[in-house]
């Protein structure tokens, strides 16, 4: 969401990002949009909790609690399993195995991911992710989901929080080994990379690769210092 609405800020601003090619102006402009961004999302997450107020529901010491009403209406709106297996697609149906063979390569990833940053970042003195930050399992509380329907969410979440904790950790690797921008334009990079050095830039990448590390070892990943900016 944060890099959507950054490209989105820029194109509404007449810019576009392969036309920006001075990196210390850009870095500038692009902070100060994150300011903004940053102000919007504290005013998005106050209509978050407005929205879920009206749904009934709140988060108390990381439980999700619904109003009893509420509660009452969503057993009532589940749907029995053998009526969710006749209303599904054959298609579906056969293509479940397939789609559930993912959870093999899906937990090696998450495995090895886990080793890899508990060795290298240890030995690099990089902050390591925390898994939890990414991977939840609250939909499996909400009683209008049937147990076939909480099985595929409780898939979605675990799937999909690994693909995000991988990425960190990538983003992180990335920052401490090559944050250099691609000459080409590729499709939602990660947070991190708006910071990178230009494609090209041989001084900086020799002066400041250091100041990239130590923003890492600082746990301020996304901070780098311009003092030694050629």
């Amino acid at each position: 969401m944060l890099v959507a609405l950054l490209v989105f800020s820029l194109r509404r601003r007449g810019f576009e990002l392969e036309e920006v090619m001075d990196g210390c102006i850009m870095t500038q402009r692009m902070r100060e949009l994150v300011k903004e961004i940053m102000q919007l999302q504290g005013d998005l997450d106050r209509e978050i909790e407005a929205r879920r107020k009206s749904l009934g529901w709140h988060v108390r010491e990381g439980f999700v609690e619904f109003e009893h009403g509420i509660a009452l209406e969503h057993r009532r709106l589940r749907m029995k399993v053998n009526r969710f297996l006749w209303q599904s697609p054959l298609l579906t149906i056969l293509t479940a195995p397939v789609i559930y063979s993912m959870i093999v390569p899906v937990f090696l990833l998450d495995a090895w991911t886990s080793l890899y940053q508990n060795v290298c970042f240890r030995a690099y003195g990089i902050q390591r992710v925390r898994r939890s930050d990414y991977i939840a399992f609250d939909r499996r509380h909400l009683s209008y989901l049937n147990w076939i329907e909480e099985i595929n969410c409780l898939y979605c979440g675990y799937a999909n929080g690994v693909f995000a904790f991988v990425r960190e950790v990538g983003s992180r690797t990335e920052q401490y080994w090559c944050p250099i921008k691609h000459a080409l334009r590729i499709s939602d990079p990660h947070r991190r990379y708006y910071e990178f050095l230009e494609y090209g830039d041989a001084e900086g990448y020799r002066a400041r690769l250091e100041a990239f590390r130590s923003a890492l070892r600082q746990g301020d990943a996304t901070q780098v210092s311009t003092n030694d900016a050629p």
